[in-house]
């Protein structure tokens, strides 16, 4: 007599279901109904094997078909694809998962657009890595609802109102009446950001408008945007955008 499918542990009723599924990445058609996310699975050479219809119209692809088997080089712009390739390496090497990673991506219309990014490797049976899988997903609007919101907008609006100067988690502190642990975690609540992903986001914010409606210098612009130095804000802006102010100057010239 079988024993009832509950004395199974649940790691044995996972390896069960996986060895029956017709599809195992029977997740793919859950994504496609959900626009505010890209989801993909890649192989061990960094090709898409699995993608939603969101990164499709992303890419400004036909279909699916038309990203399946490519690497990012084959899909994004040249500085874009070195900085995804590079993120990529990380996560197939086994070296790092990328979580909440505050990226600014640039849609077909090179427009520009907020999300986080996660990435993890995918391990075969002897946990040898084969492939990786991961989602950006864009920022929601805050939640207005939740009972600190309105602290939190007034550190929001601070933030605003002062990129420019370095801020510190006490100023915030005193500013809301909250802890530092109550701030960061409402923060996280009603933005999906961290205090500092906040700051990152505005100053980038205002960085990317003028390097796209300005003649100023990039040293001029660090220094409007809040960084001290010319290289600090090229890195911390390469990072998060994955491409140097000046590759993001010429693409947004070029659109």
């Amino acid at each position: 007599m079988p024993l009832p499918s509950s004395t199974f542990p649940a790691q044995e009723k996972r390896q069960l279901m996986a060895s029956q599924m017709a599809n195992v990445f029977f997740s793919e058609s859950l994504f496609d109904a959900m626009p505010d996310i890209v989801f993909f699975v890649k192989d061990s050479e960094g090709r898409y094997l699995v993608v939603n219809h969101t990164l499709v119209r992303r890419c400004g692809g036909r279909d699916k078909e038309s990203l399946l088997g490519k690497k990012a080089e084959e899909l994004f712009p040249v500085s874009l694809a070195a900085s995804y390739a590079a993120q990529d390496a990380l996560v197939l090497s086994g070296k790092k998962e990328i979580h909440d990673q505050l990226e600014l991506h640039l849609y077909p219309n090179r427009s520009p657009g907020w999300c986080l990014t996660q990435k993890i490797p995918l391990r075969d049976t002897r946990h040898q890595i084969i492939g990786m899988t991961g989602i950006s997903r864009d920022l929601a609007m805050p939640d207005q609802r939740h009972p600190v919101y309105a602290k939190i907008a007034t550190a929001v609006k601070h933030l605003h109102q002062n990129y420019t100067q370095t801020i510190a988690m006490a100023d915030l502190v005193k500013l809301t009446g909250l802890s530092v642990a109550q701030l960061e975690r409402n923060f996280h609540k009603i933005f999906s950001l961290t205090p500092r992903q906040m700051m990152v986001k505005i100053r980038l914010d205002a960085a990317s408008s003028l390097l796209a409606e300005s003649k100023l210098s990039i040293t001029d612009i660090a220094v409007a945007c809040g960084y001290q130095d010319h290289s600090a804000f090229s890195r911390i802006f390469k990072a998060t955008v994955g491409m140097t102010p000046s590759e993001y100057r010429d693409v947004m010239v070029r659109k």
